[in-house]
């Protein structure tokens, strides 16, 4: 494809993409003294036009976040995303809050049984089907996809499915994990290994199979989820832990690697989330350890919310999907056109305790 025909088929996408170019390449000081002042707020409010006399270089309407525009940090419109993990929790969250702001998604998830290695019960093909439902209620196109993304080669015959039905993928969130608690020197072989393959190995075959139709449009958002606990040590959760560090470094060297393509891969990390990944007695048990507080018996749902809440800054015990999925939005958006390699922690205000 050209730089002519990609230019094209961007601006058909999005239609501020356009407007973008033509302030940048000076239609704005066409438009009239009624709009001038108005016209130059847009096109540079806080930079400087020029340096010792000397013009100042501005970069092509491509690399950057553009003209201030009311919502620009949450138009999806004409964007076609896929979300793995998406059947509930954190994945489902992001993908009817694409289709809130305009997309089309397509929730993509195992929808079954994936590991003795997963303290949750598995997600159903029932709970995929109402996720997409929910994406259909915004008035978009919407479908569920049953793959593991533990298997490459389908998610590549996913990747070309949806490209042929929809005529490309702009936006891809990897999200599909598992959590399993047990002492590292207790962890079978079998039980480490499916952890970081669901984990980490999923997250960068999801990256492999989906990104090169990005490339080839010279266009892409890729949002990767890890989590605190990939900040710091977890006791009890080694196997976990270390798949979400692991994905800050398979994010930071993917967005060396497919900035020049225009494509930009950031993180979402939450920090303790209610979902079914982590509402259970073992995971609470565990975090409210964290505070030098030791249950006497079985600890109830409102005994962990009071003992986290009372050692957060915004007073919550935890945090809920929906207050993750606007941070993938804007990660989505035009509006972070500059940002990649980056990561964006929505927790609470656990964030305020570590480096």
């Amino acid at each position: 494809m050209t730089t002519k025909e990609r230019n094209s088929d961007s601006d058909h996408d999005d239609p501020d993409r356009s407007r973008r170019k033509w302030m940048v390449g000076g239609g704005v000081a066409a438009a009239g003294m009624l709009l001038s002042g108005v016209a130059q707020a847009q096109k540079s409010p806080g930079g400087a036009a020029a340096m010792d006399g000397l013009p100042v270089p501005v970069p092509p309407a491509d690399k950057t976040a553009g003209p201030i525009v009311a919502g620009r940090d949450s138009r999806l419109q004409g964007r076609v995303a896929v979300v793995t993990g998406a059947a509930r929790g954190i994945g489902r969250a992001i993908a009817v809050e694409f289709a809130a702001n305009g997309a089309d998604v397509i929730a993509l998830d195992i929808s079954g049984p994936v590991s003795t290695a997963s303290d949750a019960a598995p997600a159903t093909p029932q709970e995929l089907a109402e996720t997409v439902s929910m994406i259909q209620a915004y008035g978009r196109r919407a479908e569920g996809i049953r793959a593991d993304v533990r298997d490459p080669g389908a998610l590549r015959a996913a990747a070309n499915r949806i490209e042929q039905r929809y005529g490309k993928i702009d936006i891809v969130v990897a999200n599909a994990a598992i959590q399993y608690w047990k002492p590292l020197l207790d962890l079978q072989d079998t039980e480490w290994t499916d952890v970081i393959d669901n984990n980490l190995n999923g997250t960068a075959n999801t990256i492999r199979a989906f990104a090169p139709m990005m490339v080839k449009r010279n266009y892409g958002r890729i949002i990767v989820v890890s989590s605190m606990q990939g900040r710091h040590g977890t006791k009890d959760a080694a196997s976990y832990a270390a798949s979400k560090w692991g994905i800050f470094g398979l994010m930071k060297s993917a967005a060396l690697e497919l900035g020049r393509y225009n494509i930009t891969v950031n993180a979402v990390v939450p920090g303790l989330v209610a979902t079914a990944l982590t509402l259970y007695e073992k995971r609470l048990t565990e975090s409210v350890g964290e505070t030098g507080y030791k249950p006497n018996g079985f600890l109830t749902p409102q005994e962990a919310w009071d003992r986290r809440a009372a050692t957060m800054p915004l007073g919550v015990g935890w945090v809920q999907p929906e207050d993750i999925s606007p941070a993938a939005v804007y990660l989505a958006s035009d509006a972070a056109a500059m940002v990649t390699g980056s990561e964006i922690e929505v927790t609470g205000g656990d964030s305020a305790k570590s480096l």
